[in-house]
């Protein structure tokens, strides 16, 4: 099966408000898909995390290694693109796109042998997931506790077992939203919290150890990624279990973290870490040090059906009789091509969502859709 075309789709929407991280704003939501086209006419779809138009220059870039490959033979692809730009990243844009790219491959190996990825990738251990809502961003003009605390228990009512929320605006303020989402929710559902990076070491800790007592699951992203000293800090110095790694990018990225103990929950993204070829091997690397696994999901339709796939296929550690089961991450901000690039959406049913067991991803995409939304029809 030779690879004869790799194209890739730019979509856009500008938001009627925009909203903020503690370490970025959006007042649109821009999103890229890549489509790898074989001779026989078998077409196999990704997506790649972060910027779109970096990631598609560089989608672009690795096309010519690309055409004429068998789309069979995925290590052989992951480790020549790999190599072929090693010199000039080992993370980054170079990863993102690869990441797109190796997805869109699995797919096309899923549709090749009539098997969903999760078969491919080892087997389905489970046939639906636990969905948990994340949302929860300072949105412009509005009063951000009062709003967040409305958001949450909204998601709450209708089913998901957890939610997760933005802080990372400063620690008296965070509080406040933390105790007023805590309020909203009720004792019975699942509270994470995610800073983004926003808080240095001291802020991070401090936050950790006052909130603890609101039933925290995790501390997610509490210092910038880079530095690997200060989340172990953060992890000795409060007790909220610590997670992050949506910006480690391949095994490489994770072997450190993992081995010095940064993390308790580690957070691979599919469509940055090296797409299922890497995902695979981040998680063989979890299970060596004891550390869980929850993927991190922001995307469309396709990056979720991948990371369905994905947690499909999830041993658990330990395999036992009544076993931790992987949660999955829902995206609850506003996106109105998320699940229009599909044309069955992947939707929850009081959070929960059920694995796609078609061939590939298990996902048909919606061409009219991709036209709807691509920037200059916006214009």
């Amino acid at each position: 099966m030779r690879i004869a075309e790799v194209r890739t789709h730019l979509l856009e929407h500008r938001l009627d408000t925009a909203f903020e991280s503690a370490s970025m704003r959006f007042d649109k939501r821009v999103h890229l898909l890549v489509e790898i086209i074989c001779e026989d006419g078998t077409t196999g779809w990704g997506e790649c995390l972060g910027p779109a138009g970096p990631n598609a220059a560089t989608v672009a870039a690795y096309a010519g290694w690309l055409r004429g490959m068998n789309a069979l033979e995925h290590e052989r692809i992951w480790a020549t693109l790999y190599n072929a730009l090693r010199d000039q990243g080992q993370r980054g844009i170079t990863v993102t796109a690869l990441s797109g790219i190796d997805i869109a491959l699995w797919d096309i190996k899923g549709k090749a042998y009539g098997q969903p990825v999760s078969v491919l990738l080892g087997g389905r251990w489970r046939e639906s997931v636990r969905a948990y809502a994340t949302g929860s961003f300072k949105r412009d003009g509005v009063d951000r506790v009062a709003d967040n605390a409305e958001e949450c228990g909204g998601h709450a009512r209708a089913g998901f077992h957890a939610v997760k929320i933005k802080i990372g605006f400063g620690v008296e303020e965070d509080l406040r939203l933390i105790e007023a989402v805590r309020d909203a929710i009720g004792p019975g559902t699942r509270l994470m919290i995610d800073a983004n990076h926003g808080y240095d070491t001291i802020e991070a800790i401090t936050l950790g150890q006052r909130a603890a007592k609101y039933g925290i699951d995790w501390f997610e992203e509490p210092v910038v990624p880079e530095q690997l000293a200060a989340y172990r800090k953060v992890r000795a110095g409060q007790p909220i279990p610590v997670a992050g790694g949506e910006t480690w990018h391949t095994r490489w990225g994770f072997a450190e973290p993992l081995a010095s103990g940064c993390v308790d929950i580690a957070q691979p993204d599919l469509c940055g870490v090296g797409g299922f070829t890497e995902a695979k091997r981040v998680a063989d690397l979890c299970t060596h040090h004891g550390v869980r696994l929850v993927p991190h999901v922001w995307g469309t339709a396709v990056q979720i059906a991948a990371a369905l796939q994905f947690m499909a296929a999830m041993v658990p550690n330990p395999v036992r009789q009544s076993p931790v089961e992987p949660i999955m991450e829902f995206d609850r901000t506003h996106n109105p091509f998320r699940q229009a690039v599909v044309t069955t959406p992947l939707e929850h049913d009081s959070g929960v969502v059920r694995i796609p067991d078609a061939p590939g991803l298990g996902i048909e995409i919606d061409r009219d859709a991709l036209a709807r939304f691509a920037p200059e029809a916006e214009a």
